[in-house]
């Protein structure tokens, strides 16, 4: 892993302009989901580092201009589009979306541009949206699984809206339930199990044990998850 990591930092600086601390927090994303994913092989979950470079790195004339702000962010499908036009109204414009599913965005502060975005599902019948927005002025900035985002810039009015000091917090999107709530679900999983062992194994008959124990064993994560809640909520 740390080899395909290395050499997708080289290519990314020296091949495609990248600055430096830009390349170093997309490898650490990298390796964070990596790890999240229990040290999956890289080359498998990305596939070639050549190719991979060439979809992280930002397209246009403008990839290794520095003096644009860059912003990598994720949002939960019921909150990207307000989202996204909140910043689109400060200026910010996304690229595109990349592999793990961010918005991919750049600012110019010298001459920032309003933008407008939307979002639409993709199906598998003939709706073919990019070329149905196309009569509007949208343009495509990415997609992710069954989505595609769409984007264009507002015209006349007032310039972009003032840009706080901080890019404000977004809701991110999962992509693994996380270590704790994983082992919540896995000792879920085992205590039914465990439950209709014990069902078949009482007196009672198979019918009526098993039917007792499933309503327990389900009910096992549901009052584990309720504790760990709790806890969290609970003053110092």
């Amino acid at each position: 892993m740390t080899g395909y990591l290395d050499r997708l930092a080289e290519l990314l600086r020296e091949a495609h302009g990248l600055p430096p601390d830009h390349v170093a927090a997309t490898v650490a994303d990298l390796a964070a989901y990596l790890a999240q994913a229990g040290g999956a092989d890289p080359q498998d979950a990305f596939g070639p580092v050549d190719a991979f470079a060439r979809r992280l790195a930002p397209s246009g004339a403008s990839a290794a201009d520095e003096h644009l702000e860059t912003w990598r962010w994720l949002a939960d499908t019921y909150a990207d589009e307000p989202l996204l036009n909140r910043f689109g109204d400060e200026g910010w414009e996304v690229e595109r979306v990349d592999p793990l599913g961010r918005f991919v965005s750049h600012r110019d502060p010298e001459r920032p541009r309003r933008w407008e975005y939307r979002r639409e599902l993709i199906t598998g019948g003939g709706d073919r949206p990019g070329e149905r927005l196309a009569r509007d002025g949208w343009e495509p900035c990415g997609s992710w699984v069954v989505y595609a985002w769409f984007k264009r810039e507002k015209s006349g009015g007032a310039g972009p809206a003032p840009v706080p000091p901080e890019p404000p917090p977004v809701a991110r999107r999962p992509t693994f339930p996380g270590r704790r709530r994983g082992y919540v679900l896995m000792g879920g999983a085992l205590l039914l199990v465990a439950a209709v062992v014990v069902a078949v194994s009482t007196g009672t008959g198979f019918g009526v044990g098993l039917a007792v124990g499933l309503p327990v064993g389900a009910a096992a994560p549901l009052v584990t998850t309720w504790v760990v809640r709790a806890r969290r909520r609970r003053p110092a």
